[in-house]
């Protein structure tokens, strides 16, 4: 079970890492040439800042961050999926803090201590600490008082190719009391509209991009279909259906979706998704799926129906290039009673995603 405990409340959550993250050497050069800070704003919406992700490997999208006076940088997952920030600190001496960067407070003249204590869980691994105040900028956005948490250990996260997780879901998904980046950002003016957005390339390493404060629509091809947010806590629409070659086999009398940036995967409940494993002649591999690869072009095509619209997902998307694993993965049925899945970045590469706090709803479009 994936949850996060916030103040004794726990929330569920599900979060994917994926074994890929054994390949350390890759990572070690991902890290050593993941300090640029491209971020830009466009020229005619001066409210409006791009910002450079960097592909890890189709398994995460990471940008960088500040925290602090003098600024220290951080390598981070911005994640629709959570709303918490966090980062290592120097009072962590858990295994994945040294492979890390880690905050000190104590040189950064801004910083405010809170002292709550945090514990949050996700499925790639978990953070203990505890809240502080600081100054974050993403790129020139400038985010003062900005309650984070601070690790004091860390559990399973010591070859994440980021250093911590900012989450960008509504406020009654993060810690009870504090406020959400995106939250403060509006609040204080810094950007103009309540939307952000994500570009998310495939295999290329760069390229990626999230959007604050608007859209540049270059980015995606026809018009954004908008869909309403069921529930306003992560980001949560209702899905019609799920078919392949004409069958319902998922979702049948209507179900729930939640887009999420921090997840790799598509993942559903687990009965179901091994129903789909099965339809795809994907057979057990560890802890995966995998099929042949030279049957990879005769498979279906995977149709998400949402709001009246077709959200094709073709062999080659949720298939992953080498080893031909399955894109699929089960487990949603921990996080809820009814049937719900998790739309990750197998679905966001191929659909250019717009989270509008100020309406509540989601656009999508085919990307670029």
């Amino acid at each position: 079970k994936h949850s996060i405990w916030a103040m004794g409340v726990i929330i569920f959550h599900m979060k994917t890492m994926r074994e890929t993250l054994r390949e350390k050497n890759l990572l070690t050069n991902f890290l050593l040439n993941n300090n640029d800070d491209r971020s830009q704003n466009v020229a005619h919406d001066p409210k409006l800042s791009l910002h450079p992700l960097r592909n890890y490997l189709d398994v995460a999208y990471v940008g960088n961050i500040s925290i602090g006076t003098p600024p220290q940088q951080f390598k981070v997952v911005f994640d629709t999926g959570s709303a918490d920030l966090w980062v290592p600190s120097t009072y962590c001496d858990s295994r994945p803090c040294y492979t890390h960067n880690v905050f000190n407070p104590h040189v950064s003249t801004t910083f405010r201590l809170s002292g709550m204590p945090v514990d949050l869980t996700y499925g790639s691994g978990r953070m203990v600490g505890f809240l502080g105040y600081d100054t974050v900028r993403i790129g020139k956005l400038v985010d003062v008082v900005q309650p984070f948490a601070l690790s004091k250990a860390q559990y399973g996260l010591e070859h994440a190719p980021f250093d911590g997780i900012l989450g960008l879901g509504y406020r009654s998904l993060a810690i009870q009391g504090t406020i959400p980046v995106f939250d403060n950002l509006k609040r204080r003016g810094v950007i103009s509209q309540a939307v952000f957005a994500f570009y998310l390339s495939t295999q290329k390493e760069s390229g990626s991009i999230m959007m604050l404060g608007g859209v540049d629509h270059r980015y995606h091809k026809g018009k954004l279909q908008w869909i309403p947010v069921s529930q306003p806590h992560y980001w949560q629409i209702t899905m019609n259906r799920i078919t392949m070659n004409g069958v319902v086999f998922g979702c049948s009398g209507g179900c729930q979706a939640i887009l999420d940036t921090g997840t790799s995967l598509v993942l559903g409940p687990s009965r179901l998704v091994t129903a789909i494993q099965m339809l795809i002649s994907a057979s057990p591999v560890g802890h995966e799926y995998a099929v042949s690869c030279s049957y990879v072009p005769r498979l279906p095509t995977i149709i998400f129906s949402i709001n009246g619209n077709d959200y094709p997902v073709p062999p080659q998307a949720y298939i992953r290039k080498g080893q031909c694993l399955s894109n699929f993965g089960g487990g949603t049925e921990n996080m809820s009673h009814s049937e719900t899945w998790i739309l990750g970045d197998v679905f966001l590469r191929l659909y250019f995603s717009v989270y509008d706090r100020g309406n509540n709803r989601v656009g999508l479009a085919p990307a670029v």
